[in-house]
């Protein structure tokens, strides 16, 4: 199943995408079961995912047997699907190819940094490019949404964390992400992943979360990304160096991962920096990921 989380009015929800339309689960609940309130797992995916089975048997009686209300893109506000995860991880240089276009060779195990809750913004939305940015750049990647707490997982059971996948962008500002005195042996301190990678509006999501039942392999999907109608990305995961379950176990080491919580996987080649192309006011930028859907935002100036 899509799960969405959306916006109507002044209350945020969750809802489940159906033949080009959101189900608003909790009005939906309100009138199979005849009760006054719904649970607040249908008003909060967060919850939702750390109800886990129990709430997807919810979500599933009112899809068979909820007669609404419905609504179609336009009459609502599409939200990041997770809006408030406590921690979102995201990996540098893991496609081989885009290790290549990037002339970084790939390290022995991921390098894993954070992208803040501040940065998201979901599907439709707008993408800024604050008056301090220049070089403006697109990364599309398979988001993992963890489904349960764990810590130091093993490669092996690592999948039985995922609730499931959606898309993402990794949005980064590239004059701020290589500081002046880049590479490293010029510059001792590295890059600045904050600035970098973490502007407001620098990690859209979306549309939905799919769940992890409907894409058995997320080591095997293709990517693809356009700017303005144009293709500039596309690559396959199978083009990995460190699958999702490795970057799972990563991730985990000292670390508690907490339903909700999302992993950006890593991008393919394609982004602008070795093109000289960069992100401006009235772009629209549309991300893919097969069997998991397609993300929209658009670029205004600040």
């Amino acid at each position: 199943m899509k799960l969405v989380t959306f916006r109507k009015g002044e209350v945020t929800k969750v809802g489940l995408w159906k033949e080009g339309r959101v189900l608003d689960l909790p009005e939906a609940y309100k009138q199979v079961f005849g009760t006054y309130e719904a649970p607040d797992f249908l008003y909060s995916m967060k919850k939702l995912i750390a109800v886990g089975e129990p709430a997807l048997e919810v979500v599933k009686k009112l899809e068979a047997r909820a007669k609404g209300p419905f609504y179609a893109p336009g009459e609502f506000v599409w939200e990041p699907p997770v809006p408030d995860p406590e921690k979102i991880f995201a990996v540098a240089v893991n496609y081989r190819a885009h290790g290549q276009e990037a002339g970084v060779r790939p390290p022995e195990r991921p390098y894993l940094f954070p992208k803040f809750p501040n940065a998201l913004v979901g599907h439709e939305g707008r993408i800024i490019k604050h008056k301090v940015a220049q070089k403006v750049d697109w990364e599309v990647e398979l988001v993992v949404v963890i489904g349960r707490a764990g810590k130091y997982i093993d490669p092996e059971r690592a999948l039985d964390y995922v609730f499931g996948y959606t898309v993402g962008n990794d949005v980064s500002i590239r004059d701020w992400q290589f500081p002046p005195g880049w590479p490293q042996q010029l510059n001792p301190y590295g890059q600045n992943w904050i600035w970098g990678k973490s502007m407001d509006t620098a990690a859209p999501v979306g549309p939905w979360i799919v769940t992890k039942d409907e894409v058995p392999d997320p080591n095997k999907l293709g990517l693809r990304l356009w700017v303005n109608g144009q293709l500039e990305q596309e690559g396959n995961t199978s083009d990995l160096i460190f699958s999702v379950q490795q970057l799972i176990h990563w991730a985990s080491q000292g670390i508690t991962l907490k339903p909700g919580d999302m992993i950006f996987t890593g991008t393919p080649p394609g982004v602008g920096f070795p093109k000289g192309k960069f992100l401006k006011g009235g772009d629209m930028v549309e991300a893919e990921v097969e069997s998991v859907g397609r993300l929209r935002n658009y670029v205004v100036e600040e």
